[in-house]
């Protein structure tokens, strides 16, 4: 446990960077693979006739989910030591909306367990029928689904901030502060798309290409973490 004692240490940013990169990778499983493997857009009986085929996938994505929150709340907080020295007002609120963001996400949870309980038969609505229950169901699983446009927006301040602190500290390169700053509005933009402008195809593409930039920043930012470490503080540094 000494690797959680010393925020400015080596080994505290790599524990940093390594927990940073797990949720890279369980969140890139259960957000993205598994979905995709299951969804059929506009179709919820074709949906949930996949996860009945599928169900260890679907279980697997369950243990990704919690694989990534648990590793958010140890980041939020390692985050939150690291940059205290460069701005404490502003780390303590990036942590917290990093920490907003999997509040929203476990939330969302109990709508994905309402909706395969409906379309499994493990909750029993006798006044509705077959057709009803899955539709039902589907609706669920859209307030589950809607739940990231909500999450994100948590993200988004998380990353601006993040990257404020990074582009401050001198620990880190100033261009991964630049890009989770910039391409973290791709998040928000996401989110105002999916909600208001949907056939938006100009919004679609500037944001894909804001998310690839933060996907870069956010993925470069975990592997100096890892390999590399913060430089040396100068008072300097601080104070820019």
């Amino acid at each position: 446990m000494r690797a959680f004692e010393h925020p400015s240490s080596r080994a505290y940013a790599r524990l940093t960077g390594a927990l940073y990169l797990l949720i890279a990778l369980a969140g890139g499983f259960s957000i993205l693979f598994v979905p995709s493997a299951l969804n059929v857009p506009g179709d919820p009986a074709a949906t949930f006739a996949n996860i009945a085929r599928q169900r260890a996938l679907f279980n697997a994505g369950l243990v990704g989910d919690v694989v990534m929150m648990t590793a958010e709340v140890l980041v939020s907080v390692m985050l939150y030591f690291m940059f205290r020295p460069v701005n404490a007002t502003l780390s303590l609120a990036a942590s917290y909306a990093r920490l907003m963001m999997v509040a929203v996400m476990a939330a969302m949870l109990f709508f994905h367990a309402a909706s395969l309980a409906l379309a499994d038969g493990t909750m029993s609505l006798n006044s509705f029928s077959e057709a009803q229950r899955v539709e039902l169901a589907g609706l669920m699983r859209h307030v589950h689904d809607a739940g990231v446009w909500i999450w994100q927006i948590f993200f988004c301040l998380h990353l601006l901030l993040l990257g404020v602190l990074v582009m401050r500290s001198g620990f880190y390169p100033r261009f991964i502060g630049a890009g989770l700053i910039v391409g973290g509005t791709g998040y928000l933009l996401d989110s105002v798309q999916m909600f208001a402008f949907p056939e938006a195809t100009t919004l679609e593409t500037v944001k894909i290409a804001l998310l690839l930039i933060v996907t870069l920043a956010e993925i470069g930012f975990a592997l100096w973490l890892l390999i590399r470490g913060p430089r040396k503080s100068t008072s300097a540094a601080l104070a820019a």
